[in-house]
C-alpha cells in the first residue's frame, strides 16, 4: 500500500481565467499583449452527509469507469483505506457489506484489526448471525469481486498499502492477505525469511515509482522485473503484480501518463515468464484519481477519503502516508 516523504499540497489554481501578462506602454503609446489563460480546475463537488451515501457513491464512479475501460465493475478491486477513519466508520462500513481494508502504518494496522475482531467475534455471538462465511470470488482468490455485500461474519482482508520497514514486518505477516509496497530485495528477503520460519506463503505487490518523483517510495521503472524475477526464485513470497501512486495534481487526467506507463511495465510482467503463479492485480489510482486509474488499466484501487471524508487538516492523505518509526 507508501505514501511520499514529502506530504506538502499543492494549492489548486484560482477559478477562472486569469491574464497572466499586462498591457505594456511605452513612449505614451499601449502595446496590447495576448493574455496567457490558466484553467481553473474542476470544480470539486461536496461529499455527501453519510457514509452509506458516500459508499454507493464511490461504487457508482467504480463501476461507471470500469465501463468505461470496457470491463465491470466486478473487475475491480476497492480497498477502504481507514487511517484516519473513525472506530464507528469502520464499523459501519463492514455493515454495509465491505471486507477489503488498508492500512499503511503498522501500529495502526495492529490496532485497527483488533478492533475489527472483537466486532466480528460480537456479531457471531448474536443468534440472528451465526451464519457460516460464504466466499467473495475476490480477486485475490483469483475471481472477480463480489458484486453483492458479504454476511456479517465473512471475514475481512487486510491490504498493507504503506512503506513497510524490515523491524516491522514480522508484526504484520499474520494479520495481512496482501502487501502492496515491497519496493526492494532487502525487505523481500526479510518477508521470506519470517514466512519460511511460519511455514506460509506472503503474497506481495510490488512497488513502482511511475512519476519518477524523488520523495516517492518504490523500486525504479527499470529494476521492476529484475526485482520481480529475484523475488520469484523464493519459496514463500509471491508476486501477484505491481502498484505505484502518480503524482498529486489538480487535474485527475494529468496522472494518466503514470497509470499508463504502469500498465504497459505490468503487462510485461504478466508476459516475462519470471513470476510463477497468477500475476493478475495491478493496484493503483486513489480518491482523487481511482476513475482514470481504472481507465487506464488497474483492477484496484486504494481509497480512503472518498468513504470517511476528508482527514484533519495538517494531516497526510488518507490513502497513503509514510511509515512511523
Amino acid at each position: 500500500m507508501s505514501r511520499t516523504k514529502d506530504q506538502s499540497r499543492s494549492k489548486s489554481a484560482p477559478a477562472g481565467a486569469v491574464p497572466l501578462q499586462p498591457e505594456i506602454k511605452a513612449a505614451g503609446l499601449v502595446k496590447k499583449t495576448k493574455p496567457v489563460v490558466v484553467q481553473a480546475p474542476p470544480a470539486v463537488k461536496p461529499l455527501p452527509a453519510t457514509l452509506a451515501e458516500r459508499y454507493e457513491l464511490v461504487k457508482s464512479r467504480v463501476e461507471a469507469a470500469a465501463k468505461r475501460s470496457g470491463r465491470s465493475a466486478r473487475d475491480i478491486l476497492v480497498v477502504a483505506v481507514t487511517k484516519h477513519a473513525l472506530p464507528e466508520q469502520v464499523r459501519e462500513i463492514l455493515a454495509l457489506g465491505h471486507r477489503d481494508l488498508g492500512e499503511n502504518r503498522v501500529q495502526h494496522l495492529i490496532q485497527q484489526a483488533a478492533m475489527v475482531d472483537e466486532f466480528q467475534s460480537r456479531l457471531r455471538a448474536l443468534p440472528s448471525m451465526r451464519r457460516a462465511a460464504t466466499a467473495s470470488g475476490s480477486l485475490l482468490d483469483g475471481g472477480k469481486t463480489s458484486g453483492h455485500a458479504e454476511v456479517p461474519d465473512a471475514p475481512v482482508r487486510w491490504h498493507m498499502i504503506g512503506h513497510l520497514q524490515r523491524n516491522k514486518a514480522k508484526k504484520v505477516i499474520d494479520l495481512v492477505r496482501l502487501t502492496h509496497s515491497v519496493d526492494s530485495l532487502r525487505i523481500a528477503e526479510e518477508l521470506q525469511n519470517i514466512a519460511l520460519r511460519k511455514d506460509r506463503v506472503i503474497e506481495v505487490l510490488i512497488q513502482v515509482n511511475c512519476s519518477g518523483e524523488e520523495q516517492k517510495f518504490g523500486c525504479p521503472i527499470p529494476a521492476a522485473i529484475p526485482l520481480a524475477e529475484q523475488i520469484g526464485t523464493m519459496i514463500n513470497v509471491r508476486v501477484r503484480g505491481l502498484m505505484t501512486m502518480a503524482a498529486q495534481a489538480a487535474n485527475p487526467d494529468d496522472t494518466r501518463a503514470t497509470f499508463a506507463r504502469c500498465r504497459e511495465l505490468f503487462e510485461e510482467l504478466r508476459t516475462s515468464g519470471v513470476v510463477e503463479g497468477p500475476v493478475n492485480i495491478l493496484s493503483m489510482g486513489m480518491t482523487g484519481d481511482f476513475e482514470v486509474a481504472i481507465e487506464e488499466g488497474a483492477n484496484c484501487v486504494r481509497i480512503g477519503s472518498a468513504f470517511f471524508g476528508e482527514p484533519p487538516a495538517g494531516s497526510a492523505d488518507a490513502e497513503d502516508g509514510p511509515e512511523e518509526d
